[in-house]
């Protein structure tokens, strides 16, 4: 099971990423991204979660995914990544590994520490270069959420606004779109390790209450970063 060790007991909102193999851009292709996009809309509906984002780049993925369950979530990325690789080696004619190494997921709580995650994942793109704005880039939830995108539609934009505390898309959408143009035109759009590589993120609350259901391999503590974000993070394995 992908960084089971990573999952609650319970569901949640996760913040999911997954690497090619040694970083290789296996998904630089549209239609790669195309036919993984299609398998994750399919794989969404057969384990009953809901899709908040996502972004797909040409190395890796970035999924928010609300699950009832840890075994929804952790399933749905043992199932989707398994079928997609063995596709794309059928296809490909290839033996070699497609994914680097297994998912890492992040929990998220829900309210503004959900909004700046998805903020972050949006701006995925933008971060390395490719694009200058999400509109930009055909693979991100960005078009489904302005309402740009109809057809084969991935995200549940009811629970998306639900889980931010909105009950209004247009509010969400004005919001989504002024906050991506102030961090491009302030340059705020660096890579934040928090959202990837933390266990939970939140309220020091919520990180609280989620450290002892979260199963980890290793020790873990909580930290509050100085603009008041409280995370999870396992403590370095020692040398040797």
């Amino acid at each position: 099971m992908g960084r089971a060790s990573q999952l609650t007991k319970a569901g949640g909102i996760f913040h999911v990423t997954h690497r090619c193999h040694n970083r290789a851009f296996l998904l630089k292709f549209a239609s790669d991204r195309d036919t993984y996009r299609e398998m994750l809309r399919e794989k969404v509906h057969q384990f009953g979660v809901w899709l908040l984002d996502y972004s797909l780049t040409c190395n890796h993925v970035h999924l928010l995914i609300e699950g009832q369950e840890r075994g929804e979530v952790s399933q749905l990325m043992r199932n989707l990544a398994g079928e997609f690789a063995r596709a794309y080696n059928r296809r490909k004619g290839r033996l070699n590994a497609y994914w680097g190494d297994n998912f890492h997921a992040t929990l998220i709580e829900e309210g503004s520490y959900l909004w700046n995650c998805l903020c972050y994942v949006e701006l995925n793109m933008v971060r390395c270069g490719a694009v200058g704005h999400p509109r930009e880039w055909a693979w991100v939830g960005y078009h489904e959420i302005m309402g740009q995108r109809q057809r084969y539609r991935l995200l549940d934009l009811e629970r998306l606004c639900w889980r931010l505390g909105s009950a209004d898309l247009e509010e969400v959408r004005r919001h989504l779109e002024a906050a991506l143009a102030e961090a491009i035109a302030q340059g705020k759009v660096e890579r934040q390790a928090l959202w990837t590589e933390s266990l939970a993120v939140g309220s020091t609350g919520f990180v609280e209450r989620m450290k002892p259901l979260i199963l980890s391999g290793r020790e873990s503590e909580v930290v509050e970063t100085p603009d008041g974000l409280a995370l999870l993070q396992e403590t370095p394995a020692p040398y040797g």
